[in-house]
């Protein structure tokens, strides 16, 4: 039974407890502002309004999805996909950046794709026990120690902080998009849709999304081709030509997070709240399911602590028109 404040699925935050390990201090790495890395990747969307939130009864209304209101943004460009494996690598390559799990010693792992070798032996966070404390699992090896990304270059790159995030977008000359301006590339062009393709999940009885299939968290059928993230660019786009803006990964965006809507920056390009303890994330993963968390809805917001990462949460970039 759907509840509104059911958000360990989506947003597991990072505590010391889980691990029982000291807070990482260290100052986050210094990045060169950068320019110009995977423009090629992006596409122009011209901005304009839009009608933004939802008022659907199905929506949470905690998380502050509505009311429906008009919202403008400006023209600006956006990644077709999310942050794949292979460019987070040239980043880190060329940068030398050290991600903060990496700094932490650890991350979030949901637990059935716990190598056998750790089954039994690592710590189950208390009333989510799905969300498993793994030691050295960061987004190279996103199980573990014995993981690896060698067949998973073209997958969103998970287990990254939105500091992370930020520093990526840094390099590559870009930024995370606003929360509006993630909302409305969703949309792509429709109107009070409750998907990115219209209002019914699976049109025709096709998957469009990666999302969970079965009964969460016990099994997942995969009947839609995957049991876990899925590569970037899978799916059909949406009417702006975009990738996964429903299912797969969760996404950064810059925003700080509130419930109310008079506190996120007004009705034109709207920065969210000057200040905060979690940061917005949009767009629902692999492990989402109507019966626990429908947040792959476009409207659907939920958010986390800047240090947290997991192996459901990447990004994609916005930039500038210049």
């Amino acid at each position: 039974m759907k509840t509104d404040n059911k958000m360990s699925c989506c947003a597991i935050k990072r505590t010391k407890s889980d691990l029982e390990i000291e807070a990482n201090n260290e100052p986050l790495q210094e990045i060169s502002q950068g320019k110009n890395h995977f423009r090629e990747k992006m596409v122009y969307l011209s901005g304009g309004e839009f009608l933004m939130g939802t008022n659907e009864k199905e929506g949470f209304k905690a998380d502050g999805e509505g009311p429906v209101r008009k919202v403008k943004v400006n023209p600006f460009l956006i990644d077709r996909y999310a942050v794949t494996n292979a460019e987070f690598a040239e980043f880190t390559k060329d940068t030398g950046y050290v991600t903060e799990a990496e700094k932490f010693g650890w991350s979030y792992v949901f637990y059935s794709f716990l190598p056998q070798n750790l089954i039994g032996k690592v710590n189950r966070v208390v009333n989510t026990p799905w969300w498993c404390a793994v030691n050295a699992a960061y987004w190279y090896q996103p199980e573990g120690p014995t993981s690896t990304i060698e067949d998973r270059m073209d997958y969103p790159v998970v287990h990254v902080t939105w500091n992370d995030a930020l520093a990526f977008c840094k390099w590559a000359g870009k930024r995370l998009p606003t929360e509006a301006e993630w909302e409305f590339a969703a949309r792509g062009g429709l109107e009070q849709k409750r998907y990115p393709w219209g209002n019914e999940l699976e049109p025709k009885g096709e998957h469009y999304c990666n999302i969970w299939q079965g009964k969460f968290p016990e099994s997942n059928t995969s009947d839609d081709g995957y049991n876990g993230t899925a590569p970037a660019k899978s799916f059909p786009e949406n009417g702006y030509g975009l990738y996964n803006m429903s299912g797969n990964v969760w996404e950064w965006c810059s925003d700080w997070f509130s419930r109310s809507i008079h506190n996120r920056g007004g009705r034109t390009n709207p920065q969210g709240p000057l200040t905060g303890e979690t940061k917005i994330m949009r767009g629902g993963s692999y492990l989402c399911h109507e019966s626990y968390c429908n947040r792959y809805r476009v409207a659907a917001r939920t958010s986390n602590t800047p240090d947290s990462s997991s192996g459901h949460l990447g990004f994609r970039c916005v930039a500038d028109v210049e």
